[in-house]
């Protein structure tokens, strides 16, 4: 979960609620219920950013992160919920994750779409930055 990664983290580096806070720019006693699991994530990109770079997370780390505050949130990670092939795979998807078995054609579908995701898009690197474009 986000609470117990972001709490491991800021006390990797030895930091109170408060230093942590002041730091990142965040109100202690409204951060103090994200970190206890009262209060949900933020939703804001730029504060997850500011978070993942103060803590040295770049690549799969960072990503693992993002996901997991939109997760804690109950939300679908944004770039999965923008993505039209895995929007297509995603009713599938939770079929299974609730125990309902899929015939062999959903699960056939299913697995076709999530191998296309590495077969359709490559990566074009520019100003430095990776981006997805379809092929």
């Amino acid at each position: 979960m986000f609470t117990d990664t972001i709490k491991s983290l800021r006390l990797e580096k030895r930091l109170t609620l408060r230093d942590f806070c002041e730091r990142v720019g965040l109100d202690p006693s409204n951060w103090s219920k994200v970190e206890r699991g009262v209060n949900p994530p933020p939703s804001d990109v730029g504060v997850l950013e500011r978070m993942a770079d103060f803590f040295g997370l770049a690549g799969s780390e960072k990503l693992a992160f993002m996901d997991a505050a939109a997760l804690q949130r109950r939300e679908i990670p944004p770039d999965v919920a923008d993505n039209a092939i895995l929007q297509k795979a995603l009713p599938a998807f939770f079929r299974a994750a609730r125990g309902h078995k899929l015939s062999d054609a959903e699960l056939k579908a299913l697995a076709a779409d999530i191998k296309s995701l590495h077969t359709r898009a490559r990566v074009e690197k520019g100003c430095g930055r990776k981006k997805l474009r379809p092929v």
